[in-house]
Order: structure tokens, then C-alpha cells, then sequence
């Protein structure tokens, strides 16, 4: 069982400004990746009625789990933002290994982590977190941000007492703000005064995941809409394909023939039949209420497990990635060509820097990233995706998303055709295509051009991505390279790979002092204590890697990405910050650091077994643990003990701890052990 210990508040901040100042970045992401509005281009979207800065932001998943994390989407350009998919039962055991990001996507990660309570603390507190980044000039000029919630999976549960003041709880979070202002540190008191937003969210994505009955979906929309009094977007499933198109595009185009879609999932699955009538009564149901209403594509995809990574038994897995992409645009198609541009459409399947700028030229709000996160670089790739977008835009000339999707493709002047607009009218428009202003050409008219064109560009991208090698078996299942290395607890390639793939932030780098640490136990005789050396524990590197065990929740990304064979979220030192997560997770070893007003307190646990020590500020030590019971007069002398043991006491050990302790809480070192000591 993995467990996640959501960071204080004030240990986020102590982070985040020591971080900025010194370092130029936030959480590790550098201030030259943070995202930079073009003046020239106006990239915001409507979506539900309110203005968001950008079409970019995290699909519900692992990166939204965590406030630390939110506002790395933000800093990224992140603008809408849709959280973790919660659900009544909020105390799931969900195996672990769960995120296999080798080639494509798999996972077995389907809800959240956390207690609602939490969840929904954790929202409250980065959009706090937002806001405070805002105070600091970031994301100037494009400050607009939309949260929006993600919900499963059952009507009785989504009416729940639980699931309903979580709810409301976004709705108005005026009692939790209140309560994190009171936790921001008092050097940080003048933040107090921010306007931190209460009204986090008034929209929110169904997550109707696989099996979910037809009716359930209808009737949990419709009491979102109408008894809760939310914007509602229906996430549907890949398998509306139906059998054959799915498995001709997946198997058959794409060449994924490992790929097995039980044949169940389309039984229980709703149909295309069922999901056409549930749109249209669900678009009526939103008109009469005053409320919006929309679809997402494409949730993620059933198939059975044919790999090695998960825990033994695992049947099944979720398929996102490259292919899902293939498969989601064309049920965008699908669903344009039988409702035209009526309904908007979020997206999330697939996208990279190499697609979204295509994505956002469909007119799709918002273009959501999860799978290409996991990869390298992390919320660094962000400021790409936007050069792409910004590059895409400048070569047709455009200054906002409307006139990007109208020039993108080519489409606008042969969309003209259909629309039996005035004849002086299509003549103003092609005209303004090559230069002019196209709203004042079209005049009232531009909206129907503008869905017209939509629509075709849809039609042409859904072709060009099924014939694109890039998104073929053949390019996307070609696994890294690794080596023979194992990999230990300490000394590696220092890659880099674990720390940027960690949807959870949990793995860093630290300076770790390279004198060799004598092992060595202190053993009682006759003559009283007697050191004796068995070996010398050497660093090869400098820089070493750590796990912040508090959010650390064994997902297995760091170990897929791994060139050496182990998985770093078990072997590297493991640290932990509060109380909690140190008992909550008591068959993990590591060590736990506090600091008393005279000195650093260290916890460590090994093979369930657990010591105490503390190190002085005047260099004197304490060590206890069963059956001993010692002080030292420091490090230098430590046969010089006193006190009283059983038998052989591990001194490499305490000097490991105290090593490694001192190296990840260091002054010079910018973490989140360091900043919880400060």
C-alpha cells in the first residue's frame, strides 16, 4: 500500500520564495521554462462562459493530485486546470506499480489518493499558491484561470453527504481559506492580505468511466446541472467507436497487434446510439437551465495486461499515449459530423509539442496534457508547446485562437462554399484571407464560417493522423536504452530522468559530503567499549538522489525511466517530513529529520527496526535504539561513549544517518527537507 502526506502549506512556501531568490525557479521548474504571454497574440478560450488565459492545462491525473503540483501546471500555462478524479470511496488500496510510461501509456491509477477532506484542502491550497505567484508578477497578462473538478463514478455516490460537501466545498472554500491564512509563516504575514480566490470552482468533468450505465451518466449530468448548479462536460469513452473501427484504427492502421480490447468492455460500454440521445436531451436539459454543457475525448482505453511491470494478477490496464490520440480524434469526428460545432469539446489524448498546436486548430478547449508529463522535462515542456503554438500562429498570420483555426489548415476559403452567403460577402472573406481582418469581412456571418471551417479542419486532421508514422507501432514501441548496471542506493548515472518524471515532485537531488564513512559496530568487552571496522562506505558522486516518502506514492515512472535496472522509489534514501507519514508508512525504511532548538533529530528505520539520534549543535551526539542506549562526544570520538548496551551497536549506521540527514537539510540545498527544517 502507498501512501501520499500532503506538504504544509508553509513548507510549500519556505520552498518556493528561498527558491525563487536563489535559484531563479519554483519546485524545480526554472523561471526561463515559467510561461510567457506573447503580446501580440491573444491565445484565451471560453470555456463555460468564463475567459481562460490559454487552451493548455493538466488532464485529471497524477500531476493534479497535489497543490505543489497545480501550480507548476500554472507557471507552465496551465490555465485550465481539471483536478484529480475523486469518488466517495476515498480510501482505495491501488496496487502499486501503477504508471508504465515506457513507450505508450499504461497505467492501473484510476481515482484518487486522498481523502475528499484532503482533496479538497489541496485545491483550496494552490489556488492560493496561484494567487500568491500572482502577487509575485508571474504569468502577468495572462492571469485568467479555470479550475474544474472531476467526479465519478455512481449516482449515489456523486449524492452522497461526502461527495456533496466536497462540492460545495469548491464551490465556497471562504472557511478553508481562512484556515490556510493561518498556516502561511509570519515571515510571510503580508500575504495574508491577497485576495485569495473562495469561489474555486463552478464546473466540473463527469468521469463516466468504463461500464457506467447510460442512465447513470444522464442522470448524474443532470443533477450536476440542475440540484448542484454546475457547468457540466461529459468525458466519454474510446470504445464509441464501436468494435470494428476501433480495432481496425488500433490493431490494424496503427499495427499495435499486442494491444487486446476485451470484447466485454463494448457490452457494458455505452453506444454510440445511446450516447447521441444522452447529448442532445443533456445540451436541451443545460439550455433550460441557464447552464453550459460539453463533452470531453477521450477517456482512457481497456486492454489486457501483456507486459511484466504491474504487481502479479493484474488483468487488465488503461491504455493513453500516442494510439489513444489516433483513436480520440476520430471520435471528435465522429461526434462533429453528427452534431456540427453545437457543442464544445475538451481534449485529452496523446498531446505533445508536436500535436497541440493541431489540437487547439480544432477548435478544442481546453487541449489537456497528462501521459507527455510523465515523460522527461515534466511541466518543462510547457514553454514549448506554446512556441509551437506561437510559431503555428505567426506563419498564417494570426492574432487569436478564432483566425488560427480558420487559417490553420487551409480550410476557410473551401468552407465558404456550403454557407449560401451573399456573393459580395464570400468574396470579402477570401479576400481576407490573404491579409485582411476576417471578422469584418464576415461580418454577422463569422461564426458559421468559423464552425463550418472547424469542421473540415476536423475531417482533415482525423486522415492525417491515421497515416502518420509517429503515432505507428512500429516508431512508438521502441523502449529506451538501458544499461547492465544495478542501481543502489547510492552513486548512479545522475541522469536526471528520475527527478524530472515524478508526477509528485518526491525525487531529488542533494550534496552528500564524499569522505568515506568507516563501518563499523562498537562492541562491548572486558575492557568496556571497543570500535571495531568491518569495511569503508565510499561515494562515488558528489550528488545523490533522495525520495521524499511523504508523497512518494510508488507509482513506478522513476523505474521505467531509469537507464539502470532498479527502481529508484525503492532504493534510493527515503526521506520523510511529518509524523504521519513516518507511521503510515512504517514498512518503508528511511530516516525522519526535526530539528530541535539545539541540534538536528534523526529517525531511522531499518528492516523495521528503528534508532534514535541526536546531533548536537556543539557536536555531542545521543544514539538509542533496542537495547542501547549511548551519548558520544561527537563524531571524532565516538569509543569514547557512554551509557549502557546489550551488545554490538551499528555505528556506520549512525553515521550514515547523521551524514545523509545533515546533506538533505543543508543550508545550501534547496528541497522540501530543508525547507520544513527552516
Amino acid at each position: 500500500m502507498a501512501y501520499l502526506t500532503p506538504l504544509p502549506l508553509a513548507v510549500l512556501i519556505h520552498r518556493m520564495f528561498r527558491e525563487l531568490e536563489r535559484r531563479k525557479a519554483i519546485y524545480g521548474l526554472p523561471k526561463w521554462r515559467f510561461f510567457q504571454p506573447d503580446q501580440a497574440r491573444d491565445v484565451s478560450i471560453d470555456f463555460h462562459g468564463v475567459r481562460a488565459a490559454t487552451p493548455f492545462g493538466p488532464a485529471a491525473g497524477p500531476h493534479t493530485q497535489l497543490a505543489e503540483n497545480i501550480l507548476l501546471a500554472w507557471l507552465a500555462g496551465g490555465r485550465v486546470i481539471e483536478l484529480k478524479t475523486v469518488q466517495v470511496i476515498d480510501d482505495l488500496d491501488i496496487a502499486r506499480p501503477c504508471i508504465d510510461m515506457e513507450t505508450v501509456g499504461y497505467n492501473i491509477e484510476w481515482s484518487q489518493e486522498l481523502s475528499l477532506e484532503a482533496s479538497l484542502k489541496e485545491y483550496v491550497k494552490a489556488a492560493m499558491l496561484i494567487e500568491i505567484a500572482k502577487s509575485l508578477g508571474l504569468g502577468a497578462g495572462a492571469e485568467a484561470t479555470v479550475f474544474d473538478m472531476s467526479i465519478g463514478y455512481d449516482l449515489a455516490g456523486i449524492r452522497s453527504a461526502k461527495v456533496r460537501a466536497f462540492l460545495d466545498g469548491l464551490k465556497d472554500a471562504s472557511r478553508i481559506v481562512e484556515e490556510l491564512k493561518a498556516e502561511l509563516p509570519d515571515a510571510y504575514a503580508h500575504l495574508r492580505d491577497l485576495p485569495f480566490p473562495t469561489a474555486i470552482s463552478h464546473t466540473v468533468t463527469l468521469s463516466t468511466f468504463h461500464g457506467c450505465p447510460p442512465d447513470e451518466i444522464e442522470a448524474i449530468a443532470d443533477y450536476l446541472m440542475d440540484d448542484v448548479g454546475l457547468d457540466v462536460v461529459i468525458k466519454l469513452n474510446p470504445t464509441l467507436l464501436g468494435r470494428e473501427r476501433l480495432k481496425a484504427i488500433l490493431n490494424d492502421s496503427l499495427g499495435y497487434r499486442d494491444l487486446v480490447v476485451p470484447d466485454a468492455i463494448f457490452d457494458k460500454d455505452a453506444t454510440w446510439e445511446e450516447v447521441q440521445g444522452i447529448v442532445a436531451r443533456l445540451g436541451a436539459r443545460a439550455e433550460a437551465l441557464d447552464r453550459s454543457f460539453g463533452v470531453k475525448f477521450s477517456n482512457t482505453l481497456l486492454v489486457e495486461n501483456h507486459r511484466h511491470f504491474f504487481p502479479d494478477g493484474t488483468k487488465e490496464m488503461y491504455l493513453s499515449g500516442a494510439p489513444l490520440h489516433v483513436l480520440a480524434i476520430a471520435l471528435v469526428d465522429r461526434f462533429r459530423t453528427r452534431f456540427g460545432d453545437r457543442f464544445p469539446i475538451s481534449f485529452s489524448a496523446g498531446i505533445d509539442a508536436g500535436n497541440f498546436a493541431d489540437a487547439v486548430a480544432l477548435g478544442l478547449k481546453p487541449v489537456s496534457v497528462c501521459s507527455d508529463l510523465l515523460k522527461g522535462l515534466g511541466y518543462g515542456k510547457g514553454a514549448d508547446y506554446f512556441a509551437s503554438l506561437h510559431e503555428r500562429m505567426a506563419a498564417v498570420g494570426a492574432g487569436d485562437l478564432e483566425i488560427f483555426a480558420l487559417k490553420a489548415f487551409g480550410e476557410a476559403g473551401a468552407a465558404l462554399d456550403g454557407l449560401e452567403l451573399a456573393p459580395e460577402t464570400v468574396v470579402a472573406c477570401r479576400a481576407a484571407l490573404d491579409g485582411g481582418n476576417p471578422r469584418h469581412a464576415a461580418g454577422g456571418d463569422f461564426s458559421r464560417w468559423l464552425s463550418a471551417t472547424i469542421l473540415r479542419n476536423t475531417a482533415r486532421y482525423a486522415e492525417k493522423v491515421l497515416a502518420d508514422p509517429r503515432y505507428a507501432a512500429e516508431t512508438v514501441l521502441v523502449p529506451p536504452e538501458r544499461s547492465d548496471a544495478e542501481l543502489g542506493a547510492f552513486d548512479c548515472v545522475m541522469c536526471g530522468n528520475c527527478v524530472s518524471v515524478c508526477p509528485n515532485g518526491a525525487v531529488f537531488r542533494f550534496n552528500v559530503a564524499q569522505e568515506p564513512i568507516p563501518e563499523q559496530s562498537l562492541v562491548p568487552n572486558r575492557y568496556g567499549l571497543q570500535v571495531e571496522t568491518t569495511g569503508t562506505l565510499r561515494f562515488a558522486n558528489r550528488q545523490q538522489i533522495g525520495i521524499l516518502a511523504d508523497i512518494c506514492n510508488s507509482c513506478g515512472n522513476c523505474d521505467v525511466a531509469c537507464p539502470e535496472t532498479g527502481a529508484p522509489y525503492a532504493l534510493k534514501p527515503q526521506f520523510f517530513l511529518s509524523e504521519t507519514a513516518w507511521y503510515a508508512q512504517s514498512w518503508r525504511d528511511g530516516f525522519r529529520v526535526t530539528r530541535l532548538g539545539n541540534g538536528l533529530t534523526i529517525l531511522s528505520r531499518q528492516g523495521g527496526d528503528t534508532v534514535r539520534m541526536v546531533k548536537h549543535d556543539d557536536g555531542s551526539l545521543a544514539y538509542q535504539g533496542a537495547g542501547f542506549d549511548l551519548t558520544f562526544p561527537s563524531l571524532e570520538a565516538l569509543r569514547d561513549a557512554t551509557g549502557s548496551t546489550d551488545g554490538p551497536v551499528d555505528l556506520g549506521r549512525l553515521r550514515l544517518a547523521i551524514r545523509l540527514a545533515e546533506a538533505g537539510s543543508a543550508e545550501d540545498q534547496i528541497n522540501f527537507v530543508q525547507s520544513a527544517l527552516t
